[in-house]
């Protein structure tokens, strides 16, 4: 080394500290890129992206490369650094503390800080190049690294610590799915994040929540008379009818609209014909989640189930619009039977109809009413009070000051509903 000027020590020096740079750059952007978004390069089939994700999948291999190459160059840089202070400064105590001093001061910022933040910020364009020196890095340094990490090894399985190496392997939860959706407003427009959280939650809400209650479904009576059939088949808003013999408890089948068009041409409509053109009914349970029912809707190839609790008894109809419009928002065209009808008032109270269901009001108005027990405005005020209330009777659900404005029979007909800002 005595016959390199002291120009070259110094040139030797920089492209030292450059590597070292980028050692650091290359670890920390292989840890900090995207999995996800590598794994969709890769199947769009980009080179970098599949030789970066085949260095991942040997986690240990590489990141233990990258240290050894990063700690031998840092290494080299100190003793050039001295020689370069012996040449100049002779031997000097002080020179070669002062020397050690700034040389790491240096490194630190120089190979280590400076890259880390960078690499950090840009882990794509760093990591995805980086690959193709990294890869017979690997293959080059294998001998020194395999006995490190087998040491390493022996260590873990000392203290019992168990290690995932392939990081492209790990699970994502629907939390944090639901977290990366809500990190996402800034690459995603409002209404297509709303509707992948709507998705994503599908897991957490059953048919139960979004069912047409049985007070509301609209049917069939096998055994009514034939002009009584024919106008309810032709006022229907609906193409699927359920319909049942004497009562809802015995449903015998489900109508399909357009299959009656024929039978209707006719002066008399035929009942032994029109039970023929019926399809098997399909019951599902009350407590089946909704993304389950809509997997259960695509492999039978159904539109509609009847809701039925634990002992068989029929609580309402869910059909895929109503499953869709969870994910999409209100989009059919509903029987004004199942329209909850509501009017604002100059005051800022809403008057709104019992019936109303209490995630549609939830959605629509901003309220907050709980959802997991009563699934109606009216259940949901008799749940409260325990008892049927009068016309006049004033309460607070969910921090909103509810007036009971009309009833009937067992049943809250009208209600007035007061912004919960006025509940202070």
């Amino acid at each position: 080394m005595d016959d390199i000027s002291l120009g070259g020590l110094a040139g030797i020096l920089v492209l030292l500290l450059v590597f070292g740079a980028w050692f650091s750059a290359a670890e920390t952007s292989m840890m900090a890129i995207n999995r996800h978004r590598l794994n969709t390069l890769v199947r769009k089939g980009s080179k970098s992206a599949k030789l970066t994700a085949r260095l991942l999948a040997q986690i240990d291999k590489l990141l233990g490369s990258i240290l050894f190459g990063n700690t031998l160059l840092n290494v080299a840089a100190a003793a050039v650094t001295n020689m370069f202070i012996l040449r100049v400064f002779g031997a000097s105590e002080l020179a070669l503390l002062l020397g050690t001093l700034g040389i790491t001061f240096v490194l630190l910022v120089v190979s280590e800080i400076l890259p880390k933040i960078i690499a950090a910020s840009h882990p794509e364009h760093i990591a995805l190049p980086s690959s193709y020196l990294l890869a017979p890095l690997v293959t080059l340094f294998h001998p020194v690294v395999s006995v490190a990490t087998a040491l390493v090894r022996g260590f873990l399985w000392l203290f019992r610590i168990k290690v995932q190496t392939d990081q492209s392997k790990q699970k994502i939860t629907l939390e944090e799915l639901r977290g990366l959706v809500l990190e996402s407003e800034h690459f995603l427009p409002r209404k297509h994040q709303k509707m992948l959280l709507n998705l994503v939650d599908l897991e957490h809400i059953t048919v139960n929540d979004v069912m047409i209650p049985r007070s509301q479904i609209e049917a069939l009576n096998i055994n009514a008379a034939p002009d009584v059939l024919r106008q309810q088949i032709i006022t229907s808003h609906h193409v699927l009818l359920p319909v049942y013999a004497d009562t809802l408890d015995n449903i015998i089948g489900v109508l399909h609209i357009k299959r009656t068009l024929a039978l209707l041409q006719e002066e008399t409509l035929d009942l032994e014909q029109l039970q023929t053109l019926l399809l098997e009914p399909y019951f599902t349970p009350s407590e089946t989640p909704l993304l389950s029912q809509l997997q259960y809707f695509q492999e039978r190839r159904m539109r509609l189930g009847l809701v039925v609790d634990e002992y068989g008894e029929l609580l309402g109809l869910v059909s895929l619009e109503n499953i869709l419009e969870e994910i999409v928002g209100e989009f059919t065209t509903q029987s004004p039977a199942q329209t909850g009808s509501f009017l604002r008032q100059e005051d800022g109270s809403l008057l709104l109809e019992g019936s109303n269901s209490l995630r549609e009001l939830n959605r629509k108005f901003g309220f907050h009413f709980p959802l997991s027990g009563a699934k109606t405005l009216n259940g949901l005020i008799l749940e409260h009070l325990q008892d049927i209330p009068e016309a006049g009777t004033s309460l607070k659900i969910a921090n909103h000051p509810i007036e009971i404005i009309q009833t009937q029979g067992r049943i809250v007909k009208v209600v007035r509903i007061f912004p919960a800002r006025q509940a202070d």
